[in-house]
C-alpha cells in the first residue's frame, strides 16, 4: 500500500460510527501479535498540556541515549507527525507496509462479524507495530480522549502514569463534573506504576490519589510552585528545581514551568524502573524541547504568536500568559474555533485583551465555526471584529494593523494553525 492509499483508507473509515470501550482495540491487536505487550510506556492523560509534556519527556529520554517512540494528536503540519521515533516522523513507505498489515487484520475482525476498527484504533495499532519494529526502548503515549476507554489504554506495561492539567472538556464522552473528567484520565493508572499529577484542584487531586490507592501505584504531585528563582521570557525561561540550577526551557507562556517540572518528575521516577536519566541530559532535553503550536513565536515586529488554547482551561491560560507577558502592548487576535469546543467561554477569556479581532474559518475541517458565525458571537462583547475568507488574508490584515511593537496572537483550534505558520514561513 502506498502513503496515499493509506490516507484514503483512513478517510474511509472515518465516520463508520465508534463502539465504546477498549474490545475492538484488543481484538485488533490480537490479530496483529500484541505488538504492544514487547514495549515500555510512558502514558499521559489530561484535558491541556499533555502535548508540550509528552515533548520534554522524550527530547529528554532521547538526551539519555535510549530509542524514544512517541505518539501524538492532534497533529500540526501533516499526519505522519502522529507517529515518531527520536523525534524523526514515521517514513511514509513505512506508514504505507504497515497500515497494509492493519487493514488486513481489520478486514478479519469483519469478516467474524466485528465491528470495523475506528481510525484511532487502527491509528494506535499501526504505532504499536512501528514502535516494535525500530525496537524502542520507551515510548511515550498520549491518550487521544479521555484515558479509562481510550484506545491507548489497553497497554498494560505502563512504566509512569503522568496527568496533566485537568478541565473541561468533551463533556460530551468524559462527564459534566470535574471529578467525573479526573476519574476518566486517572484511568491509564496501572497496577503498581509510578503516577505523576501535576498539582491541581483538589477535586481532582483527590480522584486522582483514590486511584492510584487502588492499584497500589506510588503517587508524586508535581507542583510549579517549587521551582524557584523562576525567569519568563517568550524565547527562553528559567529556573531552579529539585537542587538543579538554571534550567532552560525555550517554550513559552507561564504553564509551561509547570509541565517541565512534571516532565522532570516522569523522567525521574523512570529511573526507578530501570531507565537512568542523568542530569546533563534533563538539562539539554529541556532546552531541545520545541513544540509548535502552542504559545509558539513564529516571527518579531511584529511578535506574531500562534497557540493552540481551544477549550476554557486553555483559553485561562491563554489569558495569564498574554497579561503577563504584554501589560500595555496593543494585540490583535486571529480566532479560528471548532463549533463543537466552548467558544463562549473562549472569547470571555480572552476578548478584553484584544484591540481587533480577526475571524477565520479553519480549513478542511467539517467541525470548523464559520468565520462570520464566531464573529457574531464575538460582537456581543467586542465592537472590532472582522470575518475573512482565508487564512492568507488573516494573515495580511493582521500585519496591516499592527506596528512593529504591537503583538499578534492566533489562536484556537490546532487544526488550522500548521497551515497558518507555513504562510508566514515557520522553519519546522
Amino acid at each position: 500500500m502506498k502513503y496515499q492509499e493509506a490516507l484514503n483508507y483512513i478517510e474511509e473509515i472515518t465516520g463508520l460510527g465508534i463502539v465504546p470501550g477498549l474490545d475492538s482495540i484488543k481484538e485488533l491487536c490480537r490479530e496483529l501479535g500484541n505488538p504492544q505487550e514487547t514495549l515500555k510506556f510512558v502514558h499521559i492523560a489530561g484535558t491541556n498540556g499533555k502535548g508540550s509534556t509528552l515533548a520534554f519527556i522524550s527530547t529528554i529520554l532521547q538526551a539519555a541515549g535510549y530509542r524514544v517512540g512517541r505518539y501524538v494528536s492532534p497533529t500540526i503540519f501533516e499526519y505522519r507527525e502522529r507517529i515518531q521515533v527520536d523525534g524523526k516522523m514515521i517514513s511514509k513507505v513505512a506508514l504505507g507496509e504497515l497500515m497494509e498489515q492493519v487493514k488486513a487484520a481489520c478486514e478479519r475482525m469483519v469478516a467474524r462479524g466485528l465491528s470495523q476498527p475506528t481510525p484511532f484504533e487502527v491509528e494506535t495499532a499501526l504505532a504499536f507495530l512501528y514502535f516494535q519494529k525500530k525496537k524502542c526502548d520507551i515510548v511515550v503515549l498520549e491518550t487521544g480522549m479521555g484515558g479509562l476507554y481510550d484506545a491507548t489504554n489497553l497497554i498494560t506495561t505502563t512504566q509512569v502514569a503522568v496527568i496533566t492539567s485537568v478541565g473541561m472538556d468533551h463533556m460530551q464522552f468524559l462527564g459534566d463534573t470535574v471529578e467525573k473528567i479526573a476519574g476518566q484520565k486517572a484511568g491509564i493508572i496501572k497496577n503498581e506504576c509510578y503516577v505523576i499529577c501535576m498539582k491541581q484542584d483538589e477535586a481532582v487531586m483527590q480522584v486522582v490519589d483514590q486511584a492510584a490507592n487502588e492499584k497500589q501505584a506510588m503517587l508524586v504531585v508535581a507542583g510549579a510552585e517549587e521551582a524557584a528563582k523562576v525567569r519568563y521570557g517568550v524565547e527562553k525561561q528559567q529556573f531552579d528545581y529539585a537542587g538543579m540550577k538554571n534550567l532552560t526551557i525555550a517554550l513559552a507562556g507561564k504553564h509551561q514551568i509547570a509541565n517541565a517540572v512534571v516532565a522532570i518528575e516522569a523522567v525521574r521516577a523512570l529511573g526507578q524502573k530501570g531507565f537512568a536519566v542523568s542530569e546533563q541530559a534533563i538539562r539539554e532535553g529541556l532546552l531541545a524541547t520545541r513544540w509548535p503550536g502552542r504559545f509558539t513565536v513564529v516571527s518579531k515586529k511584529p511578535l506574531f504568536i500562534v497557540d493552540g488554547a481551544h477549550n476554557e482551561d486553555a483559553a485561562q491560560k491563554l489569558a495569564d500568559s498574554i497579561e503577563f507577558y504584554f501589560t500595555n502592548r496593543r494585540i490583535i487576535y486571529i480566532m479560528g474555533i471548532l463549533k463543537d469546543k466552548e467558544y463562549d467561554k473562549v472569547i470571555s477569556l480572552t476578548h478584553k485583551y484584544a484591540d481587533q479581532i480577526i475571524t477565520v474559518t479553519p480549513p478542511n475541517n467539517p467541525r470548523a465555526m464559520h468565520a462570520y458565525d464566531l464573529a457574531k458571537e464575538i460582537a456581543k462583547v467586542h465592537t472590532a471584529v472582522t470575518a475573512v475568507d482565508s487564512l492568507e488574508e488573516a494573515v495580511e490584515m493582521s500585519s496591516l494593523l499592527a506596528g512593529k511593537d504591537d503583538v499578534i496572537i492566533a489562536f484556537g483550534s490546532l487544526s488550522y494553525l500548521g497551515r497558518l505558520m507555513d504562510i508566514l514561513g515557520y522553519e519546522r
